[in-house]
């Protein structure tokens, strides 16, 4: 596998589809006018963020005055969440879970702290499996409640949470409900028009567009309050001169997820499912991480008692494999993923989780490869780990 790159790390990022890069060019050479001027020369670039907006709207169910474009996820996240808190001042109280990607859980936890805790935070639990209690839930919400955040799908382990039952739920209170959709868009319909969702984030480069660009969705009738303050870009809910390129970008890659996401979910489902059954297989003491039936087609979670998923990642990279670990050790900590600690993988499982995502580029081949390849890197590492008794 020498010089060749096997890569299912695709829910770190997706490389940017050929069809994608194509519709950028013009934008990035020839229609370099500022889509906000008002000579002619820009109206190719305004045209291409008019078209653009439509298809991601089409992509999610929604209007086309409903979408805001964005630099990224975490500005979608942050936007939403500080709108609600600033719209609604008198309420005091944020509802999450202990499994968000740290764009929400880090705000929410700060929002907190730099308050001297006048905002009572909630991180709902979830089971083993990562699902959530939809009891605790309903009890958390209350009168004092500004806002709800939870993701659509989790990051490290594809768990898709109950979105349309939770955001029904928070309607019925008068509460506003984001949702981060970072990893869900591209790979499950959704149907804003059908839902109680007030705000939802999105990534471009998460569905084979270029980083860089994002969408916040608000949904027409919630309240609003816009965090870059500016121009009167957007319709003034979001202040700076628009990406005219990656929003083209991202236009196109909504309209081939919209086009292809069947086909494409039941062709990566089936990897998936080849890789994680022969690794399961071949490899004693694997452990799945997170519910087998609710969660996204291109995402396995699997821990490896006894080794460091460091060490793993770092011995798959020489030969030119990438994926992503559960644990924390590149930040220094010793501490494993809080996604996993929060489902109770025992310690000697969370620290050597490995998560494989996958995309439509991905092939038997490659997983093939992965198959031949993991268990004697594993079998290598368990031989130097004074912990490990082969059964």
């Amino acid at each position: 596998m020498s010089g060749r790159i096997i890569y299912l790390d695709n829910n770190a990022t997706t490389q940017i589809a050929p069809e994608v890069r194509e519709a950028m060019m013009p934008y990035l050479t020839d229609l370099y006018g500022n889509p906000s001027s008002m000579y002619s020369f820009a109206a190719s670039a305004a045209a291409g963020l008019k078209e653009a907006r439509a298809k991601v709207a089409a992509l999610l169910g929604a209007s086309p005055d409903e979408i805001v474009f964005t630099s990224c996820g975490t500005e979608s996240d942050s936007t939403a969440i500080l709108s609600a808190i600033r719209t609604f001042p008198e309420k005091r109280h944020i509802i999450t879970t202990r499994v968000e990607h740290p764009a929400v859980k880090n705000l929410c936890e700060n929002i907190s702290l730099f308050t001297g805790h006048k905002y009572r935070l909630t991180q709902l639990k979830v089971n083993e499996k990562g699902m959530l209690d939809l009891a605790e839930y309903e009890a958390a919400l209350g009168d004092d409640t500004a806002i709800v955040s939870v993701m659509w799908a989790n990051n490290e382990t594809g768990v898709v949470f109950p979105i349309a039952e939770m955001a029904k739920m928070a309607r019925k209170r008068g509460i506003l409900f984001h949702t981060d959709a970072v990893q869900a868009v591209g790979k499950m319909p959704i149907n804003l028009a059908a839902l109680d969702v007030d705000f939802l984030s999105l990534s471009g480069h998460k569905l084979h567009a270029p980083k860089g660009v994002g969408v916040l969705y608000v949904r027409k009738g919630s309240p609003f309050t816009p965090f870059l303050i500016g121009g009167h870009q957007e319709r003034g809910r979001r202040g700076g001169t628009e990406n005219a390129a990656s929003i083209v970008g991202l236009g196109k890659a909504s309209e081939l997820a919209a086009a292809n996401m069947e086909t494409d979910n039941s062709r990566v489902r089936a990897l998936r499912d080849r890789l994680e059954e022969g690794l399961l297989a071949r490899i004693p003491k694997s452990i799945l991480n997170g519910d087998k039936s609710h969660r996204l087609p291109n995402t396995c979670n699997i821990s490896f008692e006894f080794v460091e998923g460091e060490s793993i990642l770092l011995h798959m990279n020489q030969i030119g494999i990438c994926a992503s670990s559960g644990s924390a050790c590149t930040s220094g900590s010793l501490e494993p993923s809080h996604v996993l600690r929060a489902m109770g993988v025992p310690f000697t499982a969370a620290h050597g989780s490995i998560r494989f995502s996958l995309s439509v580029y991905n092939t038997e081949e490659e997983i093939d490869l992965v198959l031949g390849a993991l268990p004697p890197i594993i079998a290598s590492l368990r031989a130097l780990s004074p912990f490990w008794k082969e059964e």
